[in-house]
């Protein structure tokens, strides 16, 4: 597959991206937004193994703050998924071409997603893997038990093979999530504006959200919403799963084109 690796300046800060190029004429571009601590590498090989699924090219970035990308200079506040969905992303999908992209989410990947399609009309469809709508009792306590690990294990170690600086991209997702301010946090209205199908996947074992997540965007989502509730899966489907998410990914894109 043909691979690119640059970096590009988006809402004024410099991200590291990847492109896996499309294996098939007019297909849909897959745009995957990782989760709180992830980047383009803690994807692993995951992008590319949809990519050959697919035949559909692939775009993968790492947010500021993550990866590569600029280093985060600053706390972040409660609304930074918003400003993620509404700036940043929008920006970088004009600078790289992208018009109706198939948003492939993960955790608050899956957030910027979800208020990405509910504001703008371009999205093909939404891949949606452990998503949050809302902040759950669980997902604080495990976010506080990640904490501890931090400052007591070689977690900060293994989280620096995947970001320029480990310790600050922790503790501006650790701290933000722990923020009482941040229990308010809540994008259900975002639901009913969008129209374009959705797959959520959710492990039945996930240590950060529930099941009431996926029935709160079951509900009252716009547009149709197929669901994919795994056993013995936790936060990471496409690693506690990877051969049934990646079956479901393929099949869902394919009903799509």
């Amino acid at each position: 597959m043909q691979t690119d690796t640059f970096r590009l300046r988006v809402n004024g800060r410099n991200l590291e991206i990847l492109r896996i190029a499309a294996r098939e004429g007019n297909a849909p571009e897959l745009v995957f937004l990782h989760e709180g601590l992830g980047s383009v590498s803690h994807w692993r090989d995951f992008p590319a193994r949809v990519a050959l699924a697919t035949g559909c090219g692939v775009t993968v970035y790492s947010r500021y703050g993550s990866g590569n990308s600029d280093v985060l200079d600053g706390s972040r506040d409660v609304r930074f998924m918003h400003d993620e969905a509404l700036l940043a992303l929008p920006e970088l999908l004009s600078q790289l071409g992208i018009e109706s992209p198939i948003l492939v989410g993960h955790s608050d990947g899956g957030s910027i997603a979800i208020v990405y399609a509910g504001v703008h009309d371009q999205a093909q469809g939404l891949v949606l893997m452990a998503p949050h709508v809302f902040v759950e009792d669980l997902s604080v306590a495990s976010i506080a038990e990640a904490k501890v690990a931090f400052e007591t294990t070689n977690l900060g170690k293994k989280l620096g093979l995947h970001h320029r600086d480990a310790a600050r991209t922790f503790w501006g997702w650790n701290d933000i999530w722990l923020d009482p301010e941040f229990r308010k946090w809540n994008i259900e209205e975002y639901l009913p504006r969008i129209k374009c199908p959705a797959l959520v996947i959710q492990g039945l074992q996930d240590q950060y959200g529930t099941m009431a997540q996926v029935e709160a965007i079951r509900r009252q989502c716009g547009g149709p919403v197929e669901v994919l509730a795994l056993e013995d899966c936790m936060h990471s489907p496409q690693r506690d799963q990877p051969e049934k998410v990646l079956e479901a990914i393929s099949a869902f894109v394919h009903r799509l084109r």
